[in-house]
């Protein structure tokens, strides 16, 4: 697998990424499968080996909720309003700084800095910051915790206060 396009994010009020990509529920009725017309001429990344699910998700943190501000690709979103992210529980990945170890695989490269976001059906309800300068890393361990569906599954998630 190759090294995937991160989703956007607004966090804080400034544009970032995640290394993640959240699921989107396909029952929602605002999400929407683009048909090829649709999509017209969108950036060519989208429809490469670097983004396997076809489309890319703006999603912002704001008032301590997680929503999702837009879609990409062969899936968009009915309406201009955000659509409050319910259905996710998880630990979002939020890279600061330079690459320090690139991994050809997912989301498995690491930065600098990450900030791990908890959310429990979509109301933010920890945060941690982590270092990683001077860490050693193991290529083979990264690319296979950065397998679709593994991807934000980080050591000590049980130990956000």
């Amino acid at each position: 697998m190759t090294a995937q396009v991160h989703e956007r994010l607004i966090y804080e009020g400034e544009e970032t990424s995640m290394s993640f990509c959240p699921p989107i529920p396909r029952d929602n009725p605002r999400i929407v499968e683009r048909s090829p017309e649709e999509r017209g001429r969108e950036d060519s990344i989208l429809f490469s080996t670097a983004c396997w699910r076809g489309y890319l998700g703006t999603w912002e943190i704001k008032d301590d909720k997680f929503l999702l501000v837009d879609l990409a690709g062969r899936l968009g979103i009915k309406g201009d309003e955000p659509i409050f992210a319910s259905w996710f529980c998880g630990v979002l990945r939020i890279p600061v700084g330079e690459v320090l170890h690139y991994v050809h695989m997912g989301f498995g490269s690491v930065y600098e800095e990450e900030v791990h976001v908890k959310i429990e059906k979509g109301i933010v309800v920890g945060k941690r910051e982590i270092d990683n300068r001077g860490k050693e890393f193991d290529e083979i361990l990264l690319s296979l915790q950065n397998l679709p569906g593994w991807e934000n599954d980080f050591e000590h998630d049980d130990d956000f206060s």
